[in-house]
């Protein structure tokens, strides 16, 4: 019993420390559609957007999105992953997106820059990402 709780905290520390590490280092994008593929190419960064059309607080994020992208689309594009297109399930998978709506914010080389919480993010917070991500 003392073994598995010792075991326990340890292995919380160990992944605290890794993910409190401050690496400036980000994960190569996964590919997953073509349209992910062609929004990395333009050089510009990267909002992809886990939505299920029909969801009321997915059509609420969209909005926001929408907006910021018609404030700031000359540095970035928005890529929807839609839960009823088939060619897009992949895409799910390889970004561990279980719930939605759901950000994830790529930088202009392709790197993952940030995943956001599942839910609704405002305006500010993903526009603050967008400005202090390269």
């Amino acid at each position: 019993m003392r073994i598995t709780r010792l075991l326990m905290i340890t292995a919380a520390i160990i992944f605290s420390l890794a993910a409190c590490s401050g690496s400036t280092n980000t994960a190569t994008a996964p590919l997953s559609t073509t349209e992910i593929q062609q929004a990395v190419k333009s050089g510009k960064k990267t909002v992809i957007f886990f939505i299920n059309p029909s969801g009321y607080p997915c059509r609420i994020q969209d909005e926001i999105l929408q907006k910021l992208h018609t404030d700031k689309k000359e540095i970035f594009n928005i890529v929807p992953v839609v839960t009823m297109n088939h060619d897009h399930q992949k895409a799910f998978y390889d970004y561990g997106i279980r719930s939605i709506p759901a950000i994830v914010l790529l930088d202009s080389k392709g790197g993952i820059a940030k995943h956001f919480p599942p839910g609704i993010q405002p305006y500010d917070i993903i526009a603050q990402e967008l400005d202090s991500t390269n």
